[in-house]
C-alpha cells in the first residue's frame, strides 16, 4: 500500500518517464481548486528533488495564478498500463516565463512545442506512492496534435493576444502575470 519518500528514487523516475499523462493540482485557501491533465513531452526530472514542466497554452491559466500566491503544487502520475501504481509528487513551484533569467536554460531541456507558455520549476518535498488498484487500464494510442496545430495557426502574435484575453486572469479573477517579461 502507500509509502512516503523524501525524494524520487531511480524506480520512481523510471515510472514518471514512462507515463504519457499526468495531473497537476493547485489551490489557494479560498477559491477554486485546480486539477489539470497534462500530456505531450513536457516534463523533465532534473534530480531526486527537482523537476520542471513546460506548461502549454490552455483555456485557462489557474496554475500560474495559484503558484504566484501559494507555491504548493502536486503532480500525480497513474499507471494505466501494467502494474497498478499511483505516484504523487508534492512540492513548491516557481513559475518561469519567457524573458526570465532561467527561461533559456530550462526551455532548452525540451523540444520546441507550439504554444509553450511558461515553465514550472518544482522543488520536491515529498513523494508518495499508493496502490492504484482501482485505476482502470487504458492503452495509449497516440499524442493528440490538436493543440500544436492550433498554436502554429495562431502564430506568436495570436498566442500573445489569446494569453492576454483568456489567460491573464484565473477563474477567481486573480492576475496570472502571463507575458510580464515580454
Amino acid at each position: 500500500m502507500g509509502q512516503r519518500f523524501a525524494a524520487l528514487s531511480e524506480e520512481h523516475i523510471a515510472f514518471i518517464e514512462a507515463q504519457k499523462m499526468f495531473f497537476v493540482g493547485t489551490a489557494l485557501a479560498e477559491g477554486h481548486v485546480n486539477v489539470s491533465p497534462k500530456g505531450m513531452d513536457a516534463l523533465r526530472v532534473l534530480g531526486p528533488q527537482r523537476l520542471v514542466w513546460l506548461n502549454l497554452t490552455g483555456s485557462g491559466n489557474e496554475t500560474a495564478a495559484h503558484v504566484q500566491r501559494q507555491p504548493r503544487l502536486t503532480l500525480m502520475f497513474c499507471a494505466f498500463e501494467g502494474k497498478p501504481q499511483i505516484l504523487r509528487v508534492y512540492g513548491s513551484a516557481r513559475e518561469v516565463q519567457r524573458g526570465d533569467a532561467a527561461w533559456e536554460e530550462l526551455a532548452a531541456l525540451f523540444q520546441p512545442l507550439p504554444g509553450a507558455r511558461q515553465l514550472f520549476d518544482v522543488a520536491i518535498e515529498l513523494v508518495q506512492t499508493s496502490c492504484g488498484m482501482a485505476v482502470p487500464r487504458y492503452a495509449f494510442l497516440e499524442e493528440r496534435q490538436d493543440l500544436s496545430r492550433w498554436a502554429r495557426k495562431q502564430g506568436e502574435d495570436g498566442l500573445r493576444r489569446y494569453w492576454s484575453s483568456r489567460n491573464a486572469r484565473s477563474l477567481d479573477g486573480l492576475p496570472t502575470a502571463i507575458g510580464r517579461q515580454e
